[in-house]
Parts: structure tokens; C-alpha cells; sequence
């Protein structure tokens, strides 16, 4: 039995957002501020640049997986794992990690107490597989949390060429099953495209997209028939993604601004 007190409580504090096992506690202000940073912690405040962290109760799930190093404290009945079932679990989770970028251990925590990450300055964006036909695929770094029963796998380029020429890597991270996911974004939910295709094509010049459809096929191409005509227009390369699906896309490049 345990209780926790001044945190969700806190009149600071505000839960924005709710699926699943995971919450979303945003500070409404900074107060951990000092004279010579008061100015800018407001303003910053001002432009929604709040402290935000995930709160899992793991009693309304199997357990979650989250992103190495990201766990802050836990309390009541938590058990922590590898969650590796085996060497050859292991080797397929070295591989996966090695090309894709990320963790090759992700802990996994299960129980029936509660689990909070590491406060943040990105957003988070909470996603049902449901929504998503049970399978989704993110850009680098996006990941941050999801239910244990997702599987994850490494899902390569449509070809290899898309790699070499957009100067990316050959493999993403994909999720499938049914379940939540938390996802770290430079950008908000509110200012986050949603692009729905049936049978139908998504040209992107540059890497806005965050997320998308299994089911799309995605490849560098030029952006003309011809490299003629790439030249033409102005532009070289662009990102496709063609079929039937959707796709999540941010107004602006990480790092810009």
C-alpha cells in the first residue's frame, strides 16, 4: 500500500493527456528556478516549453518497455527486467538495435504499482496501434515508451537505394500489436499533420515525417521523371511514401527555429 502526495495533486501540475496505462503530467510552471533564469523560464512557459513526464500504472497493463535510461522512480509492486527471453532474443534485439539506431536492451517493468520517466522539455504523444492498424513505424529517436505485449522489429526501406541516397539509414523502428505508445516529439500534437492515403502517393521533401503505416511503402526518389527535370523544379530528392495508409508529419525540421 502506498500513497503519493503533492505531485498529481499539485496545483502545478496538470494531466494533459491519458491512455492506457500512460499519463501525461505537464508542469503548468517552472518554480525550480533561480533570479538569473526566472525571465527566461517564463517566456518560455509563455511559448508552452513546459516539464512534462509519463506516469504508467502498470496495474492496468502487462507491463511496459521504455527507452534505456529513462526511468526517474518508481514505487509499490514494480519489477524491473532485460526483458530478453533467450539468446537468440538477445541477438535479434543486438541486430534490431544496431540498425536501427536504438537501445539493444530496453528495460521492462511490470507489477502493479506505478512507474514515472524522466521529466522532459520535448512533447509527448500518446498513440493507440488501434488507430494505426496495428502496426506502425517512427523516425529515429521517437521512441520513448510502449505496452510490453508490442512487439517490436527493425522494418527495412522498400529498397536499398533510399537509403544511400537520402543519406539515412536503411532500417526504422516498427511496432505492432495492440496497445499504447509514448513517443518524444520536437513538435506538438496540435501542430502535427495527419496525411490518410488510399491507393494514393505522399511526396515529402525533407524528413518531416515522424510516423507512418506499416503497410506504406517508403522510398527516396527523385522529385522529377528525369534527373532533368529534379533540376528543373528545384528540388532532388524526396521522401515517398505510396499505398494505403497514414501518415504523421511535423510543419518544420527538429532543430529549426
Amino acid at each position: 500500500m502506498f500513497q503519493v502526495n503533492n505531485f498529481l495533486d499539485n496545483d502545478d501540475v496538470r494531466v494533459v493527456d491519458q491512455k492506457g496505462p500512460f499519463s501525461i503530467a505537464e508542469y503548468q510552471r517552472d518554480l525550480s528556478v533561480t533570479l538569473s533564469t526566472a525571465m527566461s523560464a517564463y517566456y518560455a512557459n509563455q511559448m508552452l516549453v513546459r516539464k512534462r513526464q509519463v506516469v504508467c500504472d502498470l496495474s492496468q497493463t502487462n507491463g511496459v518497455v521504455v527507452q534505456a535510461g529513462a526511468m526517474q522512480w518508481m514505487v509499490g509492486d514494480v519489477q524491473a527486467t532485460t526483458g530478453i527471453k533467450g539468446v537468440g532474443d538477445f541477438l535479434g534485439k543486438a541486430f534490431k538495435g544496431k540498425v536501427t539506431g536504438e537501445t539493444v536492451v530496453k528495460p521492462e517493468y511490470v507489477g502493479t504499482g506505478t512507474l514515472v520517466l524522466e521529466p522532459t522539455y520535448r512533447h509527448i504523444l500518446l498513440l493507440d496501434l488501434a488507430d494505426w492498424q496495428g502496426s506502425i513505424v517512427l523516425d529515429d529517436g521517437l521512441f520513448l515508451a510502449c505496452e510490453a505485449d508490442i512487439q517490436q522489429k527493425a522494418v527495412m526501406r522498400s529498397n536499398l537505394s533510399s537509403a544511400v541516397a537520402g543519406g539515412e539509414g536503411l532500417f526504422n523502428l516498427g511496432l505492432k500489436g495492440q496497445g499504447f505508445v509514448c513517443l518524444e516529439s520536437h513538435c506538438p500534437k496540435e501542430e502535427l499533420i495527419e496525411i490518410t492515403l488510399e491507393n494514393d502517393v505522399l511526396k515529402v521533401d525533407g524528413n518531416y515525417a515522424i510516423a507512418w503505416s506499416s503497410s506504406l511503402d517508403f522510398t527516396v526518389e527523385r522529385s522529377g521523371k528525369s534527373l532533368l527535370g529534379s533540376a528543373a523544379s528545384g528540388e532532388g530528392l524526396v521522401n515517398v511514401y505510396r499505398g494505403t495508409g497514414k501518415v504523421l508529419m511535423a510543419p518544420v525540421l527538429k532543430g529549426l527555429g
